[in-house]
């Protein structure tokens, strides 16, 4: 038995079978808090891990986690987690593969064998089993049994013929998401979303659906069956119209703005009332960082390749369609800079916005567990003045 591992049960981590866990030497044990329970082949690395308080690791098969930030009360029953950060309460099944730039919220949960890269899960947000929910916002739902679903064996579709992935998807937003009193969403199983799409709160897509198109008005109910096959003339190293595309990503782009605001502005002094909140926050703003980078280098990568196809697409596309990639082009690198601008400036509340921070701040409790509750107490006028700066943002 290792020293690290005798360190961690003298301070109260219960390790079922201390021969079979392995904790890496960078591994800090000031982090792993009293409480947490280890099954039998469990993997901690890392300098940055931190694990909360009565959070259970392998009930159902190994766990690896590698510098992932976990809060308190949170089960992972098996799987592999890359500089991820789970809030309190969230829950995951056994075959958990989660690359880096994954948040789920409290409460947020997977089922069994998802796939998941740069996801970012509210509060209370269930996807089933048998998932690959790559590169994605989802939000929606008030409570564990009023909750946004993505039903079993679903796909984000987060990658193209032409070889990119400005494909990132908004299914709910931040500006409304945040406050947990929206429709939740329902996506149905055995279907798939093409992105990048925009998902309005309140849409149920009927199971065996695959959405290729935004849907953003809410509440509707949504049905798009596999029609008659088509077979057409198609050269996947040209682009097509690109204007959508662009504007979708940016409204990503923009979201991840609002987010991080809400992060720094709300999270940050209720997560650091304890020390596995504190370290939590620092794991959602790197988790940030890696999902802002990857959407910035992907338009980055769209906007080259359009650069290199332009003399073969000016022979095989229309005008219209080339203007697109055209004026796409030009006014990325603005986009760009101004993008980049907005995401170093020191995040503020407005005046307007302050009642209803000061609320959120007041109700969260000393270790932050009231902070759902505190949110959803909040009156109309306090969810206008929250919707209407992060939307600003």
């Amino acid at each position: 038995m290792s020293d690290t591992v005798s360190r961690l049960i003298e301070r109260g981590v219960v390790i079922l079978d201390p021969a079979s866990v392995y904790i890496a030497p960078e591994v800090d044990p000031e982090r792993i808090h009293p409480g947490v329970v280890l099954y039998p082949g469990c993997r901690i690395l890392g300098a940055r891990t931190s694990i909360g308080p009565e959070s259970v690791l392998g009930e159902e098969s190994p766990v690896t986690v590698r510098d992932c930030c976990i809060g308190a009360r949170v089960h992972i029953a098996g799987g592999f987690l890359d500089r991820c950060t789970l809030l309190d309460g969230a829950h995951t099944g056994d075959g958990l593969h989660a690359r880096p730039g994954c948040i789920l919220e409290e409460q947020a949960g997977v089922a069994h064998t998802v796939g998941i890269k740069q996801t970012i899960l509210f509060p209370f947000v269930e996807l089933g089993s048998l998932i690959n929910f790559c590169d994605i916002l989802m939000a929606g739902g008030t409570s564990a049994k009023n909750h946004s679903e993505v039903g079993s064996s679903y796909i984000h579709f987060n990658f193209t013929p032409h070889h990119d992935k400005a494909t990132a998807s908004l299914v709910g937003d931040v500006p409304k998401g945040v406050l947990l009193n929206q429709n939740p969403i329902f996506l149905g199983g055995q279907g798939g979303l093409v992105g990048p799409r925009r998902i309005a709160f309140g849409t149920t897509v009927a199971a065996g659906s695959m959405i290729r198109h935004d849907i953003t008005k809410p509440n509707l109910l949504v049905r798009e069956l596999r029609g008659n096959p088509l077979a057409v003339e198609y050269d996947s190293s040209l682009h097509g119209r690109v204007d959508q595309i662009a504007e979708n990503c940016f409204a990503y782009l923009d979201n991840l703005l609002a987010l991080r605001t809400w992060y720094l502005c709300v999270r940050a002094p209720v997560l650091s009332r304890t020390p596995w909140g504190k370290a939590c926050l620092e794991g959602l703003l790197a988790c940030l960082e890696i999902d802002w980078e990857e959407r910035i280098s992907r338009l980055d990568q769209l906007a080259q390749k359009l650069r290199d196809d332009t003399p073969k697409a000016s022979l095989r596309l229309s005008a219209s369609i080339c203007a697109t990639q055209r004026e796409f082009c030009a006014q990325w690198p603005e986009h760009r800079a101004a993008f980049l601008r907005r995401y170093q400036a020191n995040a503020t509340v407005p005046e307007a916005a302050k009642c209803a921070v000061d609320a959120i701040l007041s109700g969260a409790g000393d270790d932050g567990t009231g902070y759902l509750q505190a949110v959803q107490s909040l009156n109309d006028a306090q969810r206008a003045a929250v919707t209407f700066w992060l939307s600003q943002v």
